[in-house]
């Protein structure tokens, strides 16, 4: 997608968009078409099929925008440039080194040549910021704990590549609406919903994403450590120059090329704080839990039963050991 034709139809929601002049000109900015060179699925790519890309995703988000909030230019341009402040191999590393997409990103709308593309088409870069950072309230960030169109389009376009999706988007996409900010939906499609949601965190703690993860974060820190590759250059890297570094480093190079060709090797287990400590120690940040509304109303109160499912993946672990078989 290069902006060329004005014309848009993402391949998951099948909802056409009319790109509006701005948006076709960040299209061709580096920052974006940097996107098209991360993967969204992060190191899990190596272990799973989610090879799309945070720019597909990106144009899914912008999808949704244009079919809920159609005539919010800024808000349009907001759901476009979200993510382009995400590192390489997206939230692999995050943290490391005190990286932070979102800083990034809101550094990145400031800068040049995103800067300068919205004063050609008369927006100020700062309420594109304001705008990331959820003020006023919107749909693209919503409100904590409830279902946004940013974690919408993450869910679905994750469960089609993992092949667990029994509904056709463009009828979900028929189904919902948007009630203060959230999206909502009737009680069967919640219920979808929050099946894709609770899929999705029972992905980031299993094997396929632990392991290679881990691996990877840990490459990530020994190439900070042992080259004269700085942070701000690192966030700045597309995967496969990620890649090219990793395997040109004598410290990190033959544990890149076990990640990439032998994953199958890894063995994850559950951190319990006792028993056998070979290994590494490997923690997610957070599990991403997102509530739909059910007909305008909280879970809590509309369907108990699914909230009850959500609230269950606070049990999930977090913490684990891995080592290489």
């Amino acid at each position: 997608m290069t902006g060329l034709t004005r014309e848009f139809t993402d391949p998951l929601w099948r909802a056409p968009v009319r790109l509006n002049p701005v948006e076709a000109d960040l299209l061709r900015t580096e920052p974006v078409r940097r996107l098209h060179f991360v993967a969204h699925g992060g190191s899990s790519t190596l272990t799973t099929l989610q090879s799309y890309s945070r720019l597909e995703h990106s144009l899914g988000v912008l999808t949704l925008v244009a079919h809920f909030a159609p005539d919010d230019a800024c808000l349009r341009v907001a759901a476009l440039l979200h993510d382009i402040g995400h590192l390489p191999l997206s939230h692999t590393f995050e943290g490391l080194a005190g990286l932070d997409h979102h800083a990034i990103g809101l550094r990145l709308v400031r800068s040049d040549p995103i800067r300068s593309v919205l004063r050609d088409h008369g927006i100020d870069a700062e309420e594109i910021v304001e705008r990331l950072r959820g003020r006023p309230p919107s749909p693209l960030t919503g409100r904590a704990g409830l279902l946004n169109l940013d974690h919408l389009d993450s869910y679905v376009r994750s469960g089609r590549s993992a092949g667990r999706l029994d509904t056709d988007p463009a009828v979900l996409l028929g189904r919902l609406g948007i009630r203060d900010h959230t999206v909502s939906a009737d009680a069967g499609t919640a219920a979808a919903l929050v099946a894709l949601v609770r899929a999705e965190a029972r992905l980031h703690t299993s094997w396929d994403n632990v392991g290679p993860a881990s691996v990877v974060r840990r490459l990530v820190g020994r190439l900070l450590d042992h080259t004269p590759l700085t942070s701000d250059s690192l966030a700045r890297m597309t995967d496969a120059q990620l890649w090219s570094a990793l395997d040109a480093c004598p410290v990190t190079r033959a544990e890149s090329a076990r990640v990439q060709y032998e994953p199958h090797r890894l063995r994850v287990e559950v951190e319990n704080g006792h028993g056998d400590h070979s290994g590494w120690r490997f923690s997610l940040r957070k599990i991403y839990s997102s509530a739909p509304l059910v007909d305008g109303e909280p879970l809590e109160r509309s369907a108990p039963g699914l909230a009850a499912e959500l609230s269950a993946l606070r049990e999930l672990p977090l913490d684990f050991r891995v080592s290489w078989g």
